[in-house]
């Protein structure tokens, strides 16, 4: 019996070890599973962390300087420091309450100063900054690393792009930058930003590059690299460096009640205008003569066009280089000097830094046919209505129109007669909707051109809200497309 008890023990614990055996087995082959798929995972490393910004800094540094600026002002003067310039309720009152109950009382100069910030480009003393940080100071001082101050004058500006070149001199050679390739910068590339905001001088912040190629309103030529590196009143006309300490930008702007949202200047656009504000301390545009829009899908449906791409042409300035080539009004530019036109913002910046005087190819969309014409770039130079007796009123687009009379067109400076004028639109129609408004002249509907009532009434009643119905306004000094569509 005893044997019996003792052979049933022994295979049991012979049966509990092939068991453990087995599982065991299971759990390696599945961790050596597991260990063969993470190798073939690509994974990053962050063995070395994050990039140490300390030795670009130490190397940069001596290049970048603060700028301080003074011009005068005129504020009242109630002999307390609470009326002048800089009196602590102006921004609260705003001007206008002290100009109503104040206007009479004396003015008197006041001294202000400003901060930014700049970059030593060169060891003959030249420095770049922005435009808005000189461009109306009486007195510039610029300081550099080693506590130094130099006084500092304007050799050049160009206010369209905010860039300004400043000069110091000195017999010492000066530590310069290093400029980089603001092209070859891609979203979410490490920068640095050193400058001196809020009169903190030097101050280094980092970020990434957040999106290229923007637009802000700031200009005609638009081209701003974002980034989330800190970027401060102060800051204005100092540098963005790559983590070559190359610099790849001028920072410029920042978002208005935004945080890490800043702006910088592309360094290859200053590149292109050094020379010039270097030489001549202003920079000549070339010039196309064209009034543009944007292409949206509703325009590139109604002209024919698969993609919403280019610059809508919606004036061309007699006598201009456009008007020479034969270039018309509602074609479609797509390419200038062998460069594409995605989007319209590209058309002026490519124009304007084109040769003056170089002979170009421009590749057009006109009524759904591609075509390319030959022009020679110019120069840029720098730059209520009465209701007749019997308005014409399109009670389903909304609109109250009206010839125009000799009065009219003397009183809004048309020398083009044709077209009819808009004296009201109704609320809540497809005229207001399209963003039409009292006293824009209506010159052509559905691409065909208004002389007069008469054209006017015709092109309506072959005119569809649904299909969309294209109108070609002029509002003051400006021509472009708009496309009405039923609600």
């Amino acid at each position: 019996m005893r044997n019996r008890r003792w052979y049933v023990t022994i295979g049991m614990l012979v049966c509990i070890a092939l068991v453990f055996l087995y599982v065991k087995g299971k759990v390696v082959s599945r961790e050596t599973h597991f260990d063969a798929h993470r190798a073939n995972v690509k994974t990053v490393s962050y063995d070395k962390g994050l990039p140490g910004f300390s030795p670009l800094v130490k190397q940069v540094r001596p290049a970048i300087v603060n700028i301080s600026t003074t011009l005068m002002a005129k504020g009242f003067d109630s002999g307390d420091r609470f009326m002048g310039p800089q009196h602590p309720f102006k921004d609260f009152f705003g001007e206008e309450f002290f100009e109503k109950f104040f206007g009479d009382a004396p003015k008197r100069e006041f001294k202000q100063r400003s901060l930014g910030s700049g970059f030593i480009i060169d060891r003959e003393g030249y420095i770049l900054t922005n435009n808005h940080v000189v461009e109306k100071a009486q007195t510039i001082k610029v300081k550099l690393t080693d506590g130094k101050e130099y006084d500092a004058v304007i050799v050049g500006k160009d206010a369209k792009t905010d860039i300004a070149l400043i000069k110091i001199n000195t017999k010492q050679n000066h530590p310069a930058v290093v400029f980089g390739d603001s092209d070859k910068m891609e979203v979410g590339d490490w920068v640095l930003a050193i400058g001196n905001p809020f009169g903190l001088e030097h101050t280094v912040t980092q970020g990434i590059v957040s999106a290229k190629g923007r637009v802000i309103g700031a200009g005609p030529y638009d081209d701003f690299i974002q980034t989330d590196a800190s970027i401060n009143p102060g800051n204005s006309g100092g540098p963005l460096f790559n983590l070559n300490g190359e610099v790849v930008g001028i920072n410029t702007a920042m978002f208005s009640g935004g945080q890490g949202i800043g702006f910088a200047i592309p360094i290859n656009v200053v590149k292109e205008l050094l020379p010039q504000l270097k030489s001549k301390g202003k920079v000549a545009r070339g010039w196309l003569g064209v009034q543009i829009q944007r292409v949206t899908p509703e325009i590139a449906k109604n002209f024919g066009l698969k993609e919403a791409e280019g610059a809508l042409v919606s004036d061309v300035t007699d006598q201009s280089p456009a008007d020479k080539a034969n270039i018309k009004r509602g074609d479609i530019i797509i390419s200038f000097n062998g460069k594409p036109i995605k989007e319209m913002d590209q058309l002026p910046r490519l124009v304007g830094s084109t040769e003056i005087g170089k002979k170009v190819k421009v590749g057009l969309i006109r009524d759904g046919k591609p075509l390319e014409v030959e022009t020679v770039v110019g120069e840029m130079k720098e730059e209520g209505l009465q209701a007749s007796k019997k308005p014409e009123v399109e009670k389903d687009f909304g609109l109250v129109v009206q010839n125009i009379t000799p009065d009219i067109a003397k009183h809004l400076n048309l020398k083009d007669k044709s077209g009819v004028i808009v004296t009201d639109v109704q609320p809540g129609s497809p005229a207001q909707n399209g963003d039409i408004k009292s006293g824009d002249v209506i010159r052509e509907i559905g691409r065909k051109h208004i002389r007069n009532l008469v054209d006017f009434k015709e092109a309506m009643k072959k005119a569809n809200l649904k299909e969309g119905i294209v109108i070609l306004l002029k509002r003051e000094n400006t021509t472009f497309y708009v496309v009405l569509r039923e609600q």
